[in-house]
């Protein structure tokens, strides 16, 4: 059977870009190298994972694009759950996250709302369905 891992974000800073989701969403660290450039956070089933720009392109011989802040995001989110969208997404402001889109609730009754990290990254905080 094939198991969903982890996910791994390319990022400037890995120290910095854990910091947000620890402050953001309350995620424990898991380990940091000593040179800080990978790094894993407790986040459930799924580990969310960080490695800085040259550890990632030194993976991929034609490169990637880099996500970043000023320009839109990549047509991919992560998604977290939350019972409180609200605060949640508060919270992710306070810790440097930019709001996307503020809270709606879909016709369906999940509460839904957008925010990107610091690296640019677009997160979606909903309600459980």
């Amino acid at each position: 059977m094939i198991q969903f891992a982890y996910t791994i974000l390319y990022v400037q800073n890995v120290a910095s870009a854990m910091t947000f989701y620890e402050k953001a969403f309350g995620f424990q660290r898991k380990f940091i190298t000593p040179d800080e450039d990978y790094g894993e956070l407790i986040s459930g089933a799924t580990t969310l994972s960080f490695a800085v720009h040259t550890l990632a392109k030194s993976n991929l011989k034609d490169g990637y694009i880099e996500s970043n802040i000023a320009e839109k995001p990549f047509g991919i989110e992560l998604g977290f759950t939350t019972e409180n969208v609200e605060k949640t997404v508060e919270e992710a402001l306070l810790a440097g996250g930019t709001l996307t889109e503020p809270v709606k609730t879909k016709p369906w009754g999940q509460k839904v709302a957008y925010v990107r990290d610091t690296e640019g990254f677009l997160v979606e905080i909903c309600s459980p369905m």
